[in-house]
């Protein structure tokens, strides 16, 4: 605009000259028509030389204040340096350059006049001189633009490094990247597959890793021991390999076993590292992020943050319990070597959580005088019934429960801390404990989240286990000289119905033998289901909650605003029914707590709400999870769920 202006203004006062000439041969014509004609042309002459002298004091003020600058090498010195400089007022107009600009940057045309804008694109005048450089592209060039602020001026310094960019990118691009990829369920396609069977399906797997490292991958892939194999790629074609989503999983899972069983692997990637040593340390621990989230899947480590792509299957059981016993071993070495225990689930204690831990505690307490106890908040807990349950049937252990801030007090380093049924500081009972207990254990079967707890001793992490509860009942079965009473077996069992929703929901064979042993130890199936007996306010609460579920692509979506103290229940609850309603792959219930949304999901398998969550900050299992968002509206909660919803359905398109 100022560029037209600047010159236009010299145009507008010869037009004006013409019309005041106009006007003096107008006169012998009548004196109407040359005011009229006078009166424009004088008032035009007017405009124009206000406009000419504004901008010429505007040009004059900034070069004055450019002079700090350009007097120290001379304005003919910067003209002739190869450096392209350029000044600006303080609305970004050009007002000086010199050749060297007007020959690399501005494409041998002066730019004087114009916005400097156009050339630091997609920055600002204020952005540029808010930091030390910054990095443009203008064309074909690349430049690194320094700057000096005056009061009335900017001097704006282009560098021409596009060269030394395209280097730094190719450099980059061609970094070698060490990916680790795990055959997942390799052992279970193979054990009841005749040999020419078992000799298709590795090979119909391998196949497809040779075809996609060479033709899309441009490395090459190298087998290892334990159904497992060493990728070298570099970074652009793991960028590639990333928009597509690596389509890889989708080829490998139309590989076909026994029944109908679906070959599966998880890859994991280090990018971004200082060295090829870096690179595969990362890609290990990628991996067993993937395989803790229950493997099908990619996990990308950069730094300390990951990205994860796939997800779609559902945990694969393992059948072999030998790792089983030898964390029940070491972790009664770790019981032995402490003066007292602690056991701690997660914030919102339920069945699982309380019945994993009350386990713990008898089977401890069988075989050891180490003074135990459980911490959890029972002013939160939704496992209320089976603590005042089990207090009833112990009344030696009135000490059994306590608080978090009581628990502080007996923690020290000779304490060792139990975890159950989360693996996350974020969300334990209380994440204070964590920093001041000497030794930690984690035992826990919720799909893997970044925010695990990385300091423990033992971490017992099973993502195909239906509940903590099962895991406890096996590690039990394995601790020497541990037996467990009639209210632990209760507990346990409570646990294992709760997360499998009465055994519907991620059951396997080992699901039923550790019931099997719970009823064996005395566990009461019809006191177990008095547990989860409902008041009248918690069904009508559930009620309204299924009854005002809105459908949205194949999801049930209900919430609620009333902060009642059985909602929790409630909508946990309402979630599981809305899964009963015909066309419905998955359900949210979301309700008050405070200022926060919490979000209660579940799903039969077709859709992965762990992952959705997630992008809250939540986490669980592929059928069943939750999230709180804090300080938020449940509108505002809703609309971003749907929005995960359909970026989910798209990805798995």
């Amino acid at each position: 605009m100022k560029r037209k202006m600047w010159t236009s203004s010299p145009l507008m006062i010869v037009m004006s000259v013409i019309i005041i000439a106009f006007a003096l041969v107008s006169y012998n014509f009548g004196m109407f028509i040359f005011t009229i004609e006078m009166t424009i042309g004088i008032l035009c002459l007017s405009v124009s030389l206000g406009v000419y002298f504004y901008f010429n004091h505007h040009v004059r003020k900034t070069l004055v204040s450019a002079k700090k600058i350009l007097g120290s090498a001379g304005e003919k010195e910067l003209q002739e340096l190869t450096i392209p400089v350029v000044v600006t007022g303080t609305k970004g107009d050009i007002v000086w350059h010199n050749k060297a600009f007007k020959q690399c940057v501005s494409g041998g045309h002066s730019a004087i006049g114009e916005s400097i804008l156009p050339y630091i694109y997609p920055r600002t005048l204020i952005q540029v001189m808010g930091s030390e450089s910054s990095y443009v592209t203008y064309g074909n060039k690349e430049f690194t633009v320094y700057h000096s602020k005056l009061e009335n001026s900017s001097v704006l310094y282009f560098i021409d490094d596009t060269y030394f960019k395209t280097v730094n990118r190719k450099f980059r691009e061609k970094r070698a990247v060490v990916s680790i990829i795990s055959f997942d369920n390799r052992d279970e396609l193979i054990r009841d597959a005749s040999g020419g069977d078992e000799s298709r399906i590795i090979g119909d797997v391998e196949f497809l890793l040779r075809r996609w490292t060479e033709e899309e991958m441009d490395g090459f892939v190298k087998k290892l021991s334990g159904g497992r194999y060493l990728l070298i790629s570099d970074e652009a074609h793991i960028e590639l390999a990333r928009e597509r989503r690596f389509r890889i999983l989708d080829e490998v899972r139309k590989v076909k076993g026994m029944n109908n069983l679906s070959a599966t692997i998880s890859i994991g990637i280090g990018r971004e590292a200082t060295s090829v040593m870096e690179s595969e340390a990362w890609a290990r621990q990628a991996l067993d992020m993937a395989l803790g989230r229950g493997g099908d899947q990619v996990a990308i480590k950069k730094g300390d943050t990951y990205e994860f792509f796939g997800g779609l299957s559902k945990g694969v059981e393992k059948r072999d319990k030998v790792r089983t016993r030898v964390i029940a071993s070491t972790l009664q070495e770790q019981i032995r070597t402490s003066n007292r225990v602690l056991i701690m689930g997660h914030k919102n204690s339920d069945m699982d959580c309380i019945g994993a831990a009350v386990g713990l505690f008898s089977a401890i307490t069988s075989y050891s005088n180490k003074p135990v106890h459980i911490v959890v908040d029972k002013e939160k807990t939704l496992a209320l019934p089976l603590i005042e349950l089990v207090e009833e049937n112990v009344p030696e252990h009135k000490d059994m429960f306590m608080g978090p801030m009581e628990a502080r007090q007996y923690t020290d380093e000779k304490t060792l801390l139990i975890v159950v049924d989360t693996h996350s500081y974020v969300f334990v009972e209380d994440s204070h404990l964590l920093d001041i207990a000497g030794k930690i254990v984690v035992i826990d079967h919720h799909r893997m989240m970044v925010t695990h707890i990385k300091n423990s001793v033992i971490f017992y992490h099973e993502p195909y286990a239906s509940s903590a509860s099962e895991m406890v009942s096996e590690l039990i079965q394995y601790m020497e000289k541990s037996s467990i009473k009639e209210y632990a077996a209760h507990a346990l069992l409570s646990g294992i119905t709760l997360d499998t929703k009465n055994y519907i929901l991620k059951t396997g064979v080992r699901t039923f033998e550790a019931s099997a042993f719970l009823r064996r130890c005395g566990a009461d199936t019809v006191l177990v289901k008095k547990l989860f007996a409902n008041t009248p306010e918690t069904n009508r609460e559930k009620s309204d909650l299924v009854g005002h579920a809105d459908i949205y692509r194949g999801c049930a979506i209900s919430y609620t605003e009333d902060p009642s103290q059985n909602i929790r229940v409630a909508a946990a609850q309402a979630a599981d029914e809305l899964l009963s309603i015909k066309g419905v792959i998955a359900s949210f219930v979301l309700f008050k707590i405070g200022d926060d949304v919490s979000i209660s999901a579940r799903s039969f398998g077709e859709m992965n709400v762990q992952v959705i969550l997630e992008a809250f900050g939540g986490g669980g299992h592929l059928t069943m999870a939750g999230a709180q968002l804090k300080d938020t509206s449940i509108e505002t909660a809703i609309k971003e769920l749907m929005f995960q919803i359909d970026v989910r359905i798209e990805q798995t398109k």
